[in-house]
């Protein structure tokens, strides 16, 4: 099986990558322009696309014929979504709208996975938890509503054509290789720095109360890979742990794997008022219909992390 995964070069496209290639499927992808290919991907058949660009969209598709597509290509910041709603709308529903029309038009018949993401959800009461996939969608950022836009839109088109579209909401997932945006890498960056003396032994924090559905990529590209063959099209699967973890837990663990003295101290500029407290996951469905569970514990995906930015910090 040919498999398509758009953004490829990112963070998660580079394990869906080595997942599906080491299941014997042959892998091609697309990039932005100026988009820097990492030298795992070396050799494999990658496109420059522009998914804002229709007729881009559709040369793509025409000189990949996928049997299969993985659509991570997304603006995913909800930072970002705040300053630029029209330019996370134009990529993440306009060109999942491009990507959709460009198989129909080219009489494409590919299994396609749609990455959504548990910003969906939005506010959950501490009585809805944890929220399933039948739980309705409250997005309460531009990023989430258009991850829920595009999700209506996989619904939809496979009703409207019969086009076998799996969607998924993913929960938090981390692992070697992530920017140090996400909590947990920049944790273990600033970690690794200070025991190579490059930075005090002060680490400045956020909110530690919160608490996250937290699993390692190379768990959840798995599942990303079970999904693709054997999810029900027009239906939506969590993804995640199912199991909820305080950020200052985590950075316990951490602190824990190192022998500097290190200080914790609250500042005030890194907490984010609009914080949900909690959010954790129902993976039952994904469970009892696909057969996927997380595998890899929470304490080998830190030290994971934090030996990769021993090695690359």
């Amino acid at each position: 099986m040919k498999v398509l995964i758009t953004g490829i070069c990112g963070f998660v496209g580079g394990y869906l990558h080595r997942c599906l290639a080491g299941a014997g499927h042959t892998v091609c992808g697309t990039r932005l322009e100026g988009e820097k290919i990492p030298e795992s991907l070396a050799g494999t058949e990658i496109h420059v696309l522009d998914l804002t660009r229709k007729e881009a969209v559709e040369d793509v598709l025409r000189a990949s014929r996928p049997d299969a597509v993985c659509h991570l290509a997304a603006q995913s910041s909800v930072a970002l979504s705040w300053k630029d709603p029209a330019l996370t709308w134009q990529v993440n529903v306009i060109g999942t709208i491009h990507l959709l029309e460009g198989i129909r038009a080219l009489g494409l018949h590919p299994r396609i996975l749609l990455i959504g993401s548990s910003e969906e959800y939005g506010k959950v009461e501490s009585y809805e938890f944890p929220p399933s996939e039948f739980h309705p969608l409250r997005p309460a950022n531009p990023y989430a509503a258009s991850k829920a836009g595009q999700e209506m839109l996989g619904k939809l088109y496979t009703e409207a054509y019969g086009m076998e579209i799996v969607m998924v909401r993913a929960f938090n997932h981390t692992g070697p290789g992530q920017t140090p945006a996400f909590v947990i890498p920049d944790f273990a960056k600033r970690i690794a720095m200070m025991e190579k003396g490059r930075m005090p032994k002060e680490l400045l924090v956020g909110n530690l109360d919160a608490v996250r559905d937290f699993s390692d990529v190379r768990d959840i590209v798995r599942g990303y890979a079970m999904l693709l063959e054997q999810g029900k099209a027009g239906e939506a699967y969590n993804i995640g742990s199912g199991q909820g973890y305080a950020i200052k837990d985590l950075l316990d663990r951490l602190l824990a794997m190192t022998e500097e003295a290190i200080t914790v101290s609250q500042d005030p500029d890194r907490i984010r008022p609009s914080d949900v407290p909690v959010m954790i996951g129902d993976i039952h469905k994904i469970r009892e219909q696909i057969g996927w569970e997380p595998e890899i514990p929470m304490d080998k995906t830190l030290r994971d992390v934090l030996d990769y930015w021993r090695q690359n910090g």
